[in-house]
Formats: structure tokens, C-alpha cells, sequence
């Protein structure tokens, strides 16, 4: 039986780049379907199935931020990817605490497009953090996505619980920011420019350092990757 082709919303309202991106994934074998109004955006998404939506920023009616969130609300699982001005930082770090799976900046190149959109959809339904475990008497819980210690409890994105388990089933070396590319947000190429770990690294440290304080929890080894502080072992 023939696989069916992926189906992917495009919420877009450059009419060169929606037009592009349909073409693109055309050729590719995917069902793209094309929008160019926020508000029609958001009513496709929560009305219809999609393995995965493109959602600029800068759109018609209703920004992208807030259709993130609103889809997050309602479908929890569904990839979202988020196209961002070139060099937007702030609008990537927005992208993220509004629920998006990963980001592509314009302009970008065809292969990295197809290797952002590969990855979303290769790790759909293959979470590794569901699980809960106990670090630094921090407790994880994967299936409700948030952190406790004490009495204070903070909320976890999914990728943010993914790099927790990860790095705690490898606390025992470092862990590259490739490896984290291939195996948290299955890049098939991770060789491709990207602040996506840094930016996702910068945030957990900051929500375990609100429960915790400046303990060392998350440690960056300059040029080689990232481990969790060797004292994190579970209870």
C-alpha cells in the first residue's frame, strides 16, 4: 500500500514565499495546503487534521504567537514549525514559550527547509521524555510536563523534558550539540546552522534555576557539548 503523503498547512502571507513553499513541497510528495490570513489560519489548524504546520510570524488578523498557542491549547501534540525574520532572536525565543517545535529564519535554503520539516515529522509521537525521574531531588514528570521541588513546581516544554532524559541517560560523558540535533530533534543532517539547542539549553537553565537557584544543574563544556553536573544521579 502506497504510504499517504504528509499533509502540511502553509500560513503564510507573502504571496512569492506561500506560492514557493507549495511548489517545494509538491515536488517533495507532501499535501501542502496554503493560507494567507491568521484568523483562517487558526480556524484550518483546530478544524482540520495536519501531520505539521508552517506559521509565519507577521500575519493578517491574528500574529503567529497567537495561533501557536491557541493550537497548543487545543492540540497539544501538534507540530508547528515557525518562520521567522533572519536573525529575530527574540521572535525564535517567543516561538518556543508559544509552543513551536522548531523555526526556520528567512530567507532559507531548500535543504534546510526539507531538513527542519524531515525531523518535525520523523519525531512525531517518538517522545523520549514521558518518563519521571528524580535529579538533585528535582522530580521530572514527563507525562505532565513539569518539574517539582519542594513545593514549587514549574512547566516543561516537550523538547525541554527530552534534553532532560537525554543527557540523564548519558550523565556519564558529554553530550555534543549534534548528538542532541540527531537524537532529541532527529535531524537527518545536523550539520545545518542553528541556535535551536542554545536557545532551548538557555531556557531550561533558567526554569530549573527558578526552583533550584544557581545550583549547577545544566553545564556547558565550551566547544564539546553539554552534561548534566555529575552529583545528578537518580533516587
Amino acid at each position: 500500500m502506497k504510504k499517504p503523503k504528509a499533509k502540511i498547512l502553509i500560513v503564510e502571507d507573502d504571496p512569492a514565499i506561500l506560492n514557493g513553499l507549495l511548489d517545494v513541497l509538491v515536488f517533495n510528495g507532501y499535501h501542502p495546503i496554503g493560507c494567507g490570513d491568521g484568523g483562517d489560519g487558526l480556524a484550518k489548524a483546530l478544524d482540520n487534521r495536519f501531520d505539521l504546520i508552517l506559521l509565519d510570524v507577521m500575519l493578517p488578523t491574528m500574529d503567529g504567537f497567537s495561533i501557536c498557542s491557541q493550537i497548543r491549547k487545543k492540540k497539544p501534540d501538534q507540530p508547528i514549525i515557525m518562520l521567522t525574520a533572519k536573525g529575530a532572536e527574540t521572535d525564535i525565543v517567543t516561538g518556543f514559550k508559544s509552543g513551536a517545535d522548531d523555526y526556520i529564519s528567512k530567507p532559507f535554503s531548500l535543504r534546510e527547509l526539507m531538513v527542519r520539516i524531515e525531523a518535525v515529522l520523523r519525531r512525531c509521537g517518538k517522545n523520549l521524555g514521558d518518563d519521571q525521574l528524580t535529579i538533585q531531588d528535582i522530580f521530572f514528570d514527563g507525562g505532565n510536563l513539569n518539574a517539582a521541588y519542594g513545593q514549587h513546581t514549574i512547566e516543561l516544554t516537550r523538547r525541554e523534558m527530552d534534553i532532560v532524559v537525554y543527557l540523564h541517560r548519558h550523565s556519564s560523558r558529554i553530550v555534543s550539540k549534534k548528538e542532541l540535533l540527531l537524537k532529541v530533534w532527529n535531524y537527518s543532517d545536523a550539520d545545518i546552522e542553528t541556535r535551536t539547542v542554545d536557545i532551548h539549553i538557555q531556557k531550561l537553565r533558567k526554569k530549573i534555576s527558578t526552583l533550584v537557584g544557581d545550583s549547577p544543574f545544566l553545564i556547558t563544556i565550551r566547544g564539546e557539548g553539554y552534561r548534566l553536573e555529575k552529583n545528578s544521579e537518580a533516587h
